[in-house]
């Protein structure tokens, strides 16, 4: 009875240790990325001009962040964003793999060295710079580093106490596997993918696997199966991350499942060799027994030269994987009645803040084209004579009017989500900024509207503008088009192209055809050059327009934070 209570007490200290290295590899990962969010943006976005350089921006990038799940997400966030192709993703995402193998080092380390000396004065630095708040996302990290060593001497604690090498019970048990078959292989290889996709965790499964070889119990070939499954399972969350995201961000996804399925599956062709051969590299040899303190060497060395074998097999092989993973997941047509459907922004990704706003400037570029496009429709509908093809125009506008309401409401109930996050001032200065460029943006497709009612009111009314009236109209029209392509172009970031002077000089251009349009529509009126009621739509369409340019001015103002 007492040794029952005593192992329930050692399963409990483990569970827990496990539970304390999610939360601390957790912890250190958010905190590198917050202290580092943009810099890794640019990184991962830019460093990426060939196979190998996107291979070695994902190692490192995984190295510093400790954890391959955090980039992969981050990846497949990029791609879902547009900021980066299929191919580009691919070779990051390999590169992931290998520095995730730095985490397998640390733990083997944990087992081999007592870290109780690391693991306090960590703790008493974080706390002071948490307190101190100027240096609050290092403290968060020197937390983190202190839970994973805590949780590692925890384990190792464990270990020793489960005593497992002198209980005959778990050494017949493990013993009863057949570590000579391919299928037991296979088994301990589902187990570890299984087990994986439960608890969302590459490292709580390898320091599983590293507390029982450790003990001696569990043969090094079922511990390198479990690590095998790990590779597999790790996998699941990047593609429950890209679930209902688009077909882009869900093609990555796909490509890492590929990537470690086919490394999983030529290691198997070869699986005693090569795990000979790693076994020899760190000088253990497993047909001897005993030395169990070189055990977490041999599985950290099989998880490295696995994903760095795998890496060289399949780096030249890129656009090879990218037509496979095409073929295996094509385009989906989108029906017409999800035209209004946000691109860059699904809401599924985890992702830090830092990539969330650059999905929304994304987002809001579209918006903007999207109004751009809508007011081209109006200028269709002046030229417009023939009754049905004007009705059918006219029921565009209306149909485009609409989506700009529901994109200007998801954009802006998407970053007053960001907003509740821990942000920066630039970060949060971004989203005051993002948040009255939808508002204005949507004003724009307000004022297209009232422009296309304008019209219809005058095509119901029988009049027709004269020649004079719409040759003013279309000039004023080109302003106000050309102040829509600078705002798309200031709204893009073509940092080259950004010039406030010059939509300052369009709206004063804009403004001046208004006051000239206005005074010679009464004159004309006074003279008889046509009615009144043709001159009243014609003054409301030059005041429409004149309030178009007003809010596109104020959307370049609000990207410049005037």
């Amino acid at each position: 009875m007492e040794t029952e209570q005593n192992y329930l007490m050692i399963a409990m200290q483990v569970l827990g240790a496990l539970g304390l290295l999610i939360y601390g590899m957790r912890m250190m990962s958010e905190a590198l990325q917050k202290m580092t969010g943009p810099q890794l943006r640019h990184i991962l976005a830019r460093m990426t001009t060939n196979r190998l350089a996107g291979m070695l921006t994902g190692m490192f990038v995984t190295c510093a962040v400790q954890s391959s799940s955090a980039t992969t997400v981050m990846t497949v966030s990029f791609v879902s964003a547009g900021l980066l192709t299929l191919a580009q993703a691919i070779s990051i995402i390999m590169g992931a793999n290998i520095g995730t193998t730095l985490t397998a080092w640390i733990m083997s380390l944990g087992y081999s060295v007592d870290l109780t000396n690391v693991v306090f004065p960590a703790f008493l630095v974080g706390m002071i710079l948490i307190y101190k708040k100027r240096h609050r996302y290092v403290g968060d990290f020197l937390f983190g580093i202190a839970f994973l060593f805590l949780s590692l001497v925890m384990l190792s604690t464990a270990g020793r106490a489960l005593d497992l090498e002198h209980n005959e019970a778990a050494i017949n048990f493990f013993a009863s596997f057949n570590v000579d078959s391919h299928l037991t292989i296979l088994a301990f290889l589902g187990i570890g993918t299984l087990i994986t996709c439960i608890v969302q965790s590459s490292a709580a499964v390898m320091a599983i696997t590293i507390l029982l070889c450790s003990t001696g119990v569990l043969p090094i070939y079922l511990g390198i199966a479990l690590v095998m499954g790990e590779n597999i399972g790790t996998t699941a969350t990047a593609n429950l991350a890209a679930l209902g995201e688009g077909t882009e961000a869900r093609r990555a996804a796909l490509a890492h499942l590929l990537f470690n399925v086919f490394g999983v599956m030529w290691v198997l062709i070869v699986f005693y060799p090569f795990v000979d051969m790693v076994c020899r590299l760190v000088g253990y040899d497993p047909t001897a027994g005993g030395q169990t303190e070189r055990l977490p060497m041999v599985l950290a060395m099989f998880h490295t030269c696995f994903n760095v074998t795998n890496t060289a097999i399949l780096i030249g092989l890129v656009p090879q994987m990218e037509r496979i993973v095409c073929w295996l997941m094509p385009d989906r047509q989108q029906p017409k009645h999800e035209e209004f459907r946000l691109k860059y922004i699904q809401g599924n990704l985890v992702q830090t803040p830092e990539i969330s706003i650059l999905q929304a400037q994304k987002e809001t570029v579209r918006f903007a084209e999207g109004v751009k496009r809508m007011f081209g429709m109006v200028k269709e509908l002046l030229a417009e004579e023939n009754e049905k093809r004007f009705a059918d125009c006219f029921r565009m506008i209306e149909h485009e009017e609409d989506i700009t309401d529901r994109m200007e409401l998801e954009i802006a109930q998407y970053i007053e989500q960001l907003s509740d996050d821990h942000l920066s001032d630039d970060s949060k200065e971004k989203i005051r900024q993002m948040m009255r460029e939808v508002g204005e943006l949507e004003s724009v497709g307000d004022a297209c509207y009232n422009l296309a009612h304008i019209l219809n009111r005058r095509e119901q009314s029988g009049l027709t503008f004269t020649p004079q009236q719409k040759e003013a109209l279309t000039a004023m029209m080109k302003l106000c088009d050309d102040a829509l392509e600078q705002m798309c172009t200031v709204l893009s970031e073509q940092r080259k192209q950004q010039n406030l002077q010059e939509s300052l000089r369009i709206e004063n251009d804009i403004n001046s055809m208004r006051d000239h349009l206005k005074k010679n529509n009464i004159i004309a009126v006074d003279e008889h050059k046509y009615d009144y009621s043709l001159g009243s739509i014609f003054g409301d369409m030059v005041s429409e327009l004149e309030r178009l340019g007003d809010y596109v001015i104020n959307v370049v103002e609000a990207k410049f934070g005037k």
